[in-house]
């Protein structure tokens, strides 16, 4: 679907004046009356950066109905005053996470969300997966966690120069064996402990790190396109998931928010040695 920036343009002042007859019909959202003037101009930078393109209504899920605003062409148009609650309620659940001490997961392994959920695990110092979700991450935890350790010494002995002691075709071995392990690691490697948290950029492709997720009783954010059941996560936001540039306005917005959070807690207490 082509649509120009005038069309894009039309469709977020569709949205901003929309009733809240969705809203009513959809109990998980937050409840608000109306959009701020601020929330408006965030309309306008959400439906610019793509967030409002679904994708064909012939694979809509049916419980994402109460999220679509309109079809056009035939693929589904998300009501975006609908997300900016979604998210702004995503944000605050993400906010309170963080405050208590615990740490969020992010998972991104599609191509439009890898580097979004690398850049944003590396910006805030938290736990990502951006290539391959290791089956057992969260239900096995304490093997994986073995892995993580074994990982960082092999880092650690070759940084150091202790992996010398071996000879050229043994090092070669071990450096394969490193960089297998980089796929898998190189985003865990500071996790100490089930996170708090697991913020889901592409649902379709991570549906075993969802289910190990609900298996732990670890709440889910996750980004949900209009093919996707919003029920499969405990925080759904309504956006397109498929596009770069949308994944990516959506991770600077949770940052902005989440930022000052982290920031306090790393700072040490008056007293303590830094």
């Amino acid at each position: 679907m082509t649509t120009t920036k005038e069309e894009t343009k039309d469709l977020s002042l569709e949205t901003s004046k929309e009733t809240d007859s969705i809203e009513a019909e959809n109990p998980g959202v937050v409840e608000r009356p109306a959009l701020s003037a601020e929330e408006v101009l965030l309309l306008q930078e959400m439906a610019e950066a793509g967030l409002l393109y679904g994708l064909a209504k012939s694979k809509t899920h049916p419980e994402m109905k109460s999220r679509i605003f309109a079809t056009r062409s035939g693929t589904e148009i998300i009501n975006l005053e609908n997300t900016i609650k979604e998210l702004e309620r995503a944000a605050a659940f993400l906010k309170s996470i963080s405050s208590s001490g615990k740490k969020i997961i992010i998972v991104g392994t599609s191509p439009a969300a890898k580097f979004a959920a690398k850049e944003f695990g590396t910006k805030l110092d938290l736990p990502y997966v951006a290539e391959r979700w290791l089956g057992g991450t969260l239900t096995n935890f304490k093997a994986i966690e073995g892995r993580i350790k074994y990982y960082n010494k092999l880092l650690s002995d070759k940084e150091s120069g202790a992996l010398q002691k071996y000879t050229k075709k043994e090092r070669v071995l071990l450096d394969k064996k490193i960089e297998k392990m980089r796929l898998l690691f190189e985003g865990l490697t500071k996790m100490t402990g089930l996170p708090g948290a697991v913020l889901v950029l592409d649902v379709q492709s991570n549906k075993t790190a969802i289910r190990e997720a609900h298996v732990t009783n670890i709440p889910v954010v996750a980004i949900i396109n209009t093919d996707t059941d919003p029920k499969i996560a405990d925080y759904p936001v309504s956006a397109n998931n498929r596009l770069g540039e949308s994944v990516k306005w959506i991770m600077n917005y949770l940052e902005d928010s989440l930022k000052n959070v982290i920031q306090v807690n790393t700072v040490p207490e008056k007293g303590e040695k830094e």
